[in-house]
């Protein structure tokens, strides 16, 4: 019995807000669906070496999010996909959800900052090892950058660790 309750806090911490992270609100999915391109992110062995990475987000009929994601792996020479689905934890206006690729196991996926346009995103994990800065474009300015990039430092992300894929101009 004390092995499920160990499970269970285990898991629980996979969907965890770091400390200094609050997600944004209100958030509106709708506006949030489609294509992103991954701008910068942290070093993660699932993304390792790839470039050219987006994250298409559609709507389920379960009411759920269906995640693709895509990069180009140039060591293979090939483009590498992963599929997975996600779901609010909490309400529907606050940018905090819950995203699996592995059957039952989740991680957090929360919205740190977010353009009011929906064009530009911070993602956070469930700790500060897991950023993503996404775009709806494939490149953007410095003067877009400055300001996520801001609230990465604030939060406690190490800048000087981030992957650039295409670096702000």
């Amino acid at each position: 019995m004390r092995f499920y309750w160990l499970l269970l806090l285990l898991l629980a911490g996979c969907t965890s807000v770091p400390e200094k992270v609050t997600p944004v609100s209100p958030f509106e999915l709708e506006r949030y669906l489609g294509t992103w391109h991954e701008i910068a992110r942290l070093d993660h062995s699932f993304e390792r070496g790839l470039t050219q990475v987006t994250a298409e987000y559609r709507l389920r009929d379960d009411g759920g999010i269906s995640v693709l994601n895509r990069g180009y792996d140039a060591k293979k020479e090939r483009w590498k996909t992963a599929t997975g689905k996600a779901y609010f934890v909490g309400d529907s206006n606050t940018g905090r959800l819950k995203v699996s690729f592995f059957g039952p196991f989740y991680g957090g996926y929360n919205i740190a900052k977010l353009d009011p346009d929906y064009q530009i995103a911070l993602v956070v994990g469930p700790n500060l090892d897991y950023a993503w800065l996404l775009a709806r474009k494939t490149q953007l300015s410095a003067a877009k950058c400055a300001p996520y990039l801001a609230e990465a430092e604030r939060i406690g992300i190490a800048l000087a660790q981030l992957i650039w894929l295409t670096p702000c101009s």
